[in-house]
């Protein structure tokens, strides 16, 4: 790659905060794409020498709820700007007693049950994605490492629970993992789950439950950006029903709910806590790509289209191939240029 640009995605707390780390002299991009305008402009600023553009993936006042966010806006002009990688972040919901409030995740796999919101750039022709590893896996590990102090393992393996006892991570001061895999389930929202959703979620397989990862995650791969989700787990979501209180004879008695507004305002001081460990590792994460070659960042998903647009480019609406061409018209010159 002849020059890295990264685009930090900022989810719930961490949007406004990564905004707000913009030096003086950062550049604000008002952009407009085939899909509208993203959620908010772009800051173009400068970490350890590398281009950076921040994204508030909630708009200003964070009045976007997930399922109305432009997430083919934001990814399109991320793409129109030159980003080759994007490290976002989200909120999330723990669905496992290993993954505790103020942890930080680097998420492995994704289950999708959102329904409502667009999620290909392509309608006028038939593209498939490799999905296999949503996640970018060079930039997980440029994450996991930056979280870890040197030789030193933490937050589990992937497939593998993490233990009570890991080590945790150089980023340690405010007593927080970070977790090197995780499944996470993208719902549709803005509610959150019932308890009878949460358990089901559990028995699938999840480890995390949020509202953003997706379609953001597929669309960067139709984009050939490399994208990576550092997750912040702000709570145990409802399948961690608090034990019954003993009765007077001795019988349980079910226990009381807990306060939501309770509730909500933990989850709200966990958020503030998780979101400066998570710009934290981000900028170690930056400074870490910024002293390495730029052959070590190519990802699988820079090629991502080469053998995904299955329909016959010839009968591809010109005026299609044009209006997305920063995603896809390099493969419509010749063999040359498609190499």
């Amino acid at each position: 790659m002849s020059q890295i640009k990264i685009g930090l995605i900022g989810g719930t707390g961490l949007g406004a905060a990564l905004v707000g780390q913009g030096s003086q002299d950062a550049r604000r991009h008002e952009i407009d794409t085939p899909f509208g305008r993203p959620s908010d402009a772009i800051i173009e600023t400068s970490w350890h020498g590398l281009p950076i553009f921040i994204l508030n993936r909630h708009g200003p006042g964070h009045l976007l709820n997930p399922s109305q966010v432009p997430y083919r806006a934001n990814i399109f002009a991320l793409k129109q700007l030159g980003c080759t990688h994007i490290i976002a972040s989200g909120a999330v919901g723990s669905l496992r007693e290993e993954f505790r409030p103020r942890d930080l995740v680097i998420p492995d796999q994704i289950i999708d049950k959102t329904h409502k919101r667009a999620n290909t750039f392509f309608e006028r022709a038939a593209v498939h994605v490799e999905m296999a590893e949503p996640f970018c896996p060079v930039l997980r590990r440029i994450l996991i490492e930056a979280g870890r102090d040197s030789g030193t393992a933490f937050g589990g393996s992937a497939g593998q629970p993490a233990s009570p006892a890991a080590t945790t991570s150089s980023l340690d001061r405010a007593s927080f993992t970070v977790h090197d895999h995780g499944c996470y389930v993208a719902m549709e929202g803005p509610a959150f789950s019932t308890r009878a959703e949460s358990l089901m979620h559990r028995l699938w397989g999840g480890d995390l439950i949020g509202m953003t990862a997706m379609p953001e995650t597929r669309l960067a791969r139709e984009a050939e950006i490399a994208y990576a989700l550092v997750a912040l787990v702000t709570d145990y979501d409802c399948w961690r029903a608090r034990p019954a209180a003993q009765g007077q004879i001795g019988h349980a008695q079910p226990a009381a709910e807990p306060d939501p507004f309770a509730l909500l305002k933990e989850i709200t001081s966990n958020l503030e806590q998780a979101t400066a460990n998570a710009i934290e590792l981000m900028r170690r994460a930056v400074a870490l790509i910024a002293s390495g070659p730029p052959r070590q960042l190519e990802s699988p998903a820079h090629h991502a289209l080469r053998l995904a647009i299955w329909s016959d480019k010839s009968k591809i609406p010109p005026d299609e191939v044009q209006r997305l061409a920063p995603l896809w018209v390099k493969y419509f010159g010749t063999a040359d240029e498609q190499r």
